[in-house]
């Protein structure tokens, strides 16, 4: 199975977009450069493309994280794409700033977006690209969960997740060829982890 849908999560609007909640949309930003565009039908922001050769689905729902689930089944369901054909790329608390992580399936890990996404599909058999946000602990600050992921990253945090993005971007054309333990490999090779 090849990779027919990448779903970026994030929330919409302006003052979310520079948060670390983001991090999927600024990924999918970039696969779409620039080509993205509101589907009232999906509640999204969609773009097709070619990735290795393939087509492929771009979303971003505009639902909200905890709504995200809506927006990704809706478009499975409509151009018939299997959850295994799904990469979802996320925000991720339990890896550092930096560090980026393929997989598949697993538990939501207590993210909002992947739990009603898991919901929506009936399945947590899907893809996930784990971008790392670090956690407040983790960085030595006292602020709650919920504050810290929608609050900007500190300039030294922002420029290791840009690395991130950037070293998952160059993995993305190998997973839609359905190499992913290559993929893998190459993502997982040289991180702090």
């Amino acid at each position: 199975m090849t990779i027919r849908l990448i779903v970026g999560l994030g929330n919409p609007g302006a003052e979310y977009e520079k948060t670390r909640h983001n991090a999927g949309f600024w990924l999918v930003d970039q696969l779409a450069s620039g080509a993205l565009k509101r589907e009232s039908h999906f509640q999204a922001l969609v773009a097709k493309t070619r990735i290795a050769g393939n087509e492929v689905w771009l979303l971003e729902p505009q639902t909200f994280m905890n709504r995200s689930g809506q927006s990704v089944a809706s478009l499975a369901r409509f151009y018939k794409i299997n959850p295994d054909e799904i990469l979802v790329v996320h925000d991720e608390l339990d890896l550092s700033p930096g560090v980026a992580k393929l997989k598949k399936g697993g538990s939501s890990g207590g993210h909002n977006g992947l739990k009603d996404i898991t919901a929506a599909l009936g399945t947590q058999d899907y893809w996930r690209l784990r971008i790392g946000i670090g956690h407040p602990r983790s960085l030595n600050l006292q602020q709650p969960v919920a504050d810290f992921v929608l609050h900007r990253p500190r300039k030294e945090e922002q420029a290791l997740i840009e690395q991130a993005i950037e070293k998952s971007l160059r993995v993305i054309p190998i997973a839609c060829q359905a190499q992913f333990e290559k993929a893998m490999m190459e993502l997982h090779t040289d991180q702090n982890i």
